[in-house]
């Protein structure tokens, strides 16, 4: 039965109280703030009309707030995603004639249903399999790209290419003639987001540095003297019933977006999701947030809108002032379309200028110095990671990039995930069982006919050559008449490694000499059982795990000193046995 309570998380709203109604409304404000100038900006960064991004901030907003499990999460653009959308967007509309928006509408459908079907199938859990040193080298080159992108608005000058290296020297060759004017409301729009920065940092900067840059080109009639305001791109007009048609032609094209967008989406809004439900003590349900995602995504497929994610300055926002329930995210959705509503030929003034260095400060938020000297500090997988996807993200498409960081992502997966630690067990001076590495520089003591290795890890198939290479040393000593095994640690055995356990023990017969296992755990000795390898390596030669430290190994060690015999006069084993049984 379908638990329709768990795939509709607004039924909680009942529990909602008037004693939130308050704080929820702060809330929302606070969000809206936000919201506005954000919007416009990161629909720069999309190449769409600014207004796109306030759209962008409604509908999807609306459904992210009744549909997603978490009650603080806001939806709509974020910066990273929005510049991804810009470059696809761009491409394939240069070379198909397409329009900008029917691509970024088709765009934000595909990419809500790859998500909701994501949800629907429980695929929560696979962007945990997507490393952090991965996302937070997209997220740093995406900041870069960001910041250059502006010089441009900055200085307007030209600039051309998709690439790093590009689009620095094409705007180095005309960075001479930048205009004055603009330039200066650019910096001023960053010295001024800085100094409310330092003097409170709840001030919301974004919106007076956008009030700031309306101030000043209508004070000064700027606009008049040729600085460029939204009103030159796309001016707002009084409506939030912008209805679009995704065109489902386009869907094979932009296929490798929607599904780097996807990952994108659904990494930064499970991030901000965990990070705020680790304070408040909500649970959260990964397939549910997936599910929420992606109808906030199908929203601003028909709503004029494009790809959303789960924005972490707005939903932390949206917390730190107070939000109690998912009404916070309604109300805050209807106050953006209030301003589309009644303060749109205001916002037309806001200069271009002005977004530019709104972004310019995001951009440099979106570094995380602490994380990336963490991060080089770590181990050569994580220092990989991080630069590759980096470059990646300066010398690529985004898509590929985030493609190349995901591809880098299974690889070291996969490398841990074989890794197989197989270690001797010695006897030390007390004859007490060590791993060899846990004695002192004589290494402990091993007996001649007996070798014991202790084995730690997944008995899948990608560790079968690593286990092979690990016993050949001990095969081919032939002094080694029985080889016990210890795999109370190990999990997931295949066919695979069945067959290389199976070849180890014909082999040992072949000279007659034996295998022993022990420590087996239920799970294990099933696979063992199910793929034949309890027969041919013979019940007496199989010590599954019991309740009590080592007493499955003293058996085992039993059963291997018995199949020698009398060996050697001062057997190290037989000393350990001694000491045990006394």
């Amino acid at each position: 039965m379908i638990d329709l309570a768990r795939w509709l998380p607004f039924g909680d709203l009942r529990s909602w109280r008037p004693a939130h109604l308050g704080p929820d409304l702060r809330a929302a404000a606070a969000v809206t703030v936000l919201s506005v100038p954000q919007g416009l900006a990161y629909a720069m960064l999309a190449g769409l009309p600014p207004v796109v991004g306030l759209y962008a901030s409604i509908w999807p907003a609306l459904f992210g707030a009744l549909f997603r499990s978490s009650r603080h999460v806001v939806a709509g653009p974020t910066n990273a995603l929005s510049l991804l959308v810009g470059t696809a967007v761009a491409s394939i509309a240069a070379s198909t004639g397409a329009s900008a928006l029917t691509l970024a509408v088709t765009l934000a459908l595909t990419v809500g249903a790859i998500q909701v079907l994501a949800g629907l199938l429980r695929l929560g859990m696979l962007v945990d399999y997507i490393s952090n040193s991965v996302v937070l080298g997209y997220i740093t080159g995406a900041a870069v790209l960001i910041a250059v992108g502006q010089l441009a608005n900055l200085t307007r000058t030209p600039m051309e290419g998709v690439d790093l290296g590009t689009r620095l020297v094409s705007w180095s060759g005309g960075a001479t003639g930048a205009d004055i004017t603009t330039l200066a409301l650019g910096a001023s729009t960053v010295v001024l987001l800085l100094l409310l920065r330092r003097l409170d940092p709840r001030i919301p900067g974004p919106l007076v540095a956008m009030v700031f840059g309306v101030a000043m080109c209508v004070g000064f009639d700027l606009h008049a003297g040729g600085l460029r305001t939204i009103e030159d791109l796309a001016p707002i007009g009084g409506s939030v019933l912008a209805w679009s048609r995704p065109e489902l032609r386009w869907v094979g094209a932009l296929l490798p977006a929607a599904i780097a967008a996807t990952v994108l989406s659904l990494v930064e809004a499970s991030s901000v999701g965990r990070s705020i439900a680790g304070r408040t003590g909500d649970r959260l349900d990964a397939s549910v947030e997936f599910v929420g995602q992606g109808l906030a995504n199908a929203a601003a497929a028909f709503t004029s809108g494009y790809p959303v994610s789960g924005s972490l300055s707005r939903s932390m926002t949206n917390w730190r002032t107070g939000g109690q329930s998912r009404l916070a995210g309604v109300v805050g959705a209807a106050m953006v379309a209030g301003v589309v509503l009644l303060a749109g030929p205001l916002v037309n003034h806001t200069p271009l200028a002005t977004l530019a260095g709104i972004l310019l400060v995001l951009a440099w938020d979106l570094v995380d110095w602490a994380r990336i000297r963490m991060t080089l500090k770590g181990g050569a997988g994580d220092v990989l990671a991080f630069a590759v996807t980096l470059i990646g993200a300066w010398v690529l498409r985004l898509d590929q990039a985030i493609y190349l960081g995901v591809a880098l992502s299974i690889v070291l997966f996969l490398r841990r995930a074989r890794m197989l630690t197989v270690t001797e067990l010695v006897v030390d001076d007390d004859d007490h069982l060590r791993e060899r590495a846990e004695v002192d520089e004589t290494g402990g003591r091993q007996c001649s006919a007996i070798r014991v290795l202790h084995v730690e890890g997944s008995l899948f198939f990608g560790a079968a050559s690593e286990l092979s290479d690990s016993l050949d040393e001990v095969v081919g000593d032939p002094a080694v008449r029985v080889l016990v095994l210890r795999l109370k640690r190990c999990h997931g055995l295949d066919v695979t490694t069945a067959d290389v356990l199976r070849a180890l023990v014909a082999t040992l017969r072949r000279d007659r000499r034996e295998v022993v296992l022990v420590g087996m755990r239920p799970g294990v000795m099933a696979r063992m059982e199910a793929l034949g390898l309890v027969a041919e390596v013979g019940p007496d030669n199989l010590f599954p795990t019991e309740r009590g430290w080592f007493v499955a190994m003293d058996r085992a060690l039993d059963r291997a000193l018995d199949l020698v015999g009398e060996h050697e006069s001062a057997c190290p084993l037989r000393a350990y046995r001694r000491r045990r049984e006394g």
